[in-house]
């Protein structure tokens, strides 16, 4: 089969089993770093958008997709606006919410909680929540029974379980005469959620949206807002601008990305730096060629000379160990690529494996979003990996090339 000269005498270098260990012993170790680096590069960006994936998916299972909101504190007209937005093909659901803040207590338990009334039978339409109850169900809120459902993680400070009774305190005043006084209102749990989200899970309390609207004291069937989740959620941006135009005056739009975007952009930047970070392994490994190429282009000088007085030019010679060295950093870029996606693939179940192993919990569930390692890899990253690991192990070869290029043949031969 026909092969250039130049890379003939390539792969002949390559195969050749050279005189002096440590030359082949450091291209071992620049391979090796290369591959190293490649998967450490795959692995660790395929769990990071596991984490974002997994993170928007449970943000999203609480929070809505997009969100429809009065001038003022209060949206007067829903079913107006449930209407209108139902023209929509993208809206999967509306539904209407109250939201406020305040306090429960139990005993001597006090925890501060986030407050939502919602309809239980429209909240499956815009939210998971009905989906992640630990006990009880949404349809238990009833209006004008003070039914309350909390996250697994507030009812457990709290020390309260289903039946239980604890007090809301709310910032709404009452006036009695003794002064101005708090809100205070007794509730029954009937319900137990868990999100899997700390921050959700350890301060997010459900009422009836009845029995919210009056404890925050709205206008008669007045609400915060309506919640709308779409079929697709990166259609939220648009749709929201959309909406901003043709909805009549007097309401505010708000979607998921304007919601969280501060959070989603810290996920972005982690990846970005952390791209960086591990991509310097792989260009200490890359950069090891040099010291390869170079005692090579040493060891070889009487072959360089003996080809150039053959009739070979300075850019046969340089060509010939651009892909030696090459070849270097293809094996390596191609064994990390197979070892990082193997390992991106299976990270979910290495990582419960390794705590088995050790008996200890490297996420606990109170400390971190996620107590899983989550992974998904994207054929996107892993050709920009490969790619730029190449280009680095191209770009490494190309000085000691041009110093094998220079050779000059009676030099090299003088004391042959």
């Amino acid at each position: 089969m026909f092969k250039p000269l130049e890379i003939f005498i390539a792969l002949r270098y390559t195969r050749a089993k050279r005189r002096n260990h440590f030359i082949s012993f450091i291209s071992l170790i620049s391979t090796l770093g290369i591959a190293l680096g490649v998967a450490a590069l795959i692995t660790v960006l395929s769990v990071m958008n596991g984490f974002e994936k997994e993170l928007r998916a449970r943000i999203l299972g609480v929070v809505s997709h997009a969100t429809v909101m009065g001038v003022g504190d209060e949206l007067r007209d829903w079913p107006m606006v449930a209407a209108f937005l139902g023209r929509y093909p993208q809206v999967m659901g509306a539904a209407p919410y109250v939201s406020g803040e305040g306090m429960l207590s139990s005993g001597s338990q006090v925890s501060g909680t986030l407050i939502r009334g919602i309809l239980p039978v429209e909240e499956p339409k815009v939210s998971e929540l009905g989906e992640k109850m630990v006990e009880g169900k949404l349809t238990n809120l009833r209006a004008g029974e003070f039914g309350i459902i909390l996250g697994k993680e507030l009812a457990r400070n709290l020390g309260v379980n289903v039946g239980d009774k604890v007090t809301l305190l709310t910032p709404q005043a009452s006036v009695t005469p003794v002064g101005i006084l708090p809100r205070l209102k007794r509730f029954t749990v009937v319900g137990i959620f868990e999100v899997g989200m700390y921050e959700y899970d350890s301060a997010l309390a459900l009422l009836h949206l009845d029995d919210a609207a009056r404890l925050m004291r709205m206008s008669e069937g007045a609400v915060s807002g309506v919640r709308i989740k779409l079929d697709d959620m990166f259609a939220a941006p648009r749709l929201s601008a959309r909406l901003s135009n043709e909805l009549p005056g007097g309401y505010m739009i708000s979607d998921w990305t304007r919601q969280h975007v501060n959070f989603f952009r810290a996920v972005q930047t982690e990846k970005t730096v952390m791209f960086i970070i591990l991509l310097l392994i792989v260009a200490v490994a890359a950069f090891n060629i040099v010291s390869t190429l170079v005692m090579v282009v040493g060891d070889k000088k009487a072959d360089i000379a003996i080809l150039r007085t053959l009739g070979s030019t300075p850019r046969s010679i340089m060509v010939v160990f651009m892909v030696q060295g090459t070849i270097l950093g293809v094996a390596g870029t191609l064994l990390g690529g197979v070892f990082g996606t193997a390992l991106a693939l299976n990270v979910e179940n290495l990582v419960p494996a390794i705590e088995q192993l050790l008996r200890v919990e490297l996420w606990p569930s109170d400390v971190y979003y996620i107590s899983q390692l989550p992974s998904e890899m994207r054929a996107a990253d892993v050709i920009k990996i490969c790619t730029v690991s190449f280009l680095m192990s191209l770009l490494a070869t190309l000085y000691p090339a041009w110093r094998a290029a220079r050779t000059q043949p009676a030099e090299a031969l003088r004391y042959e």
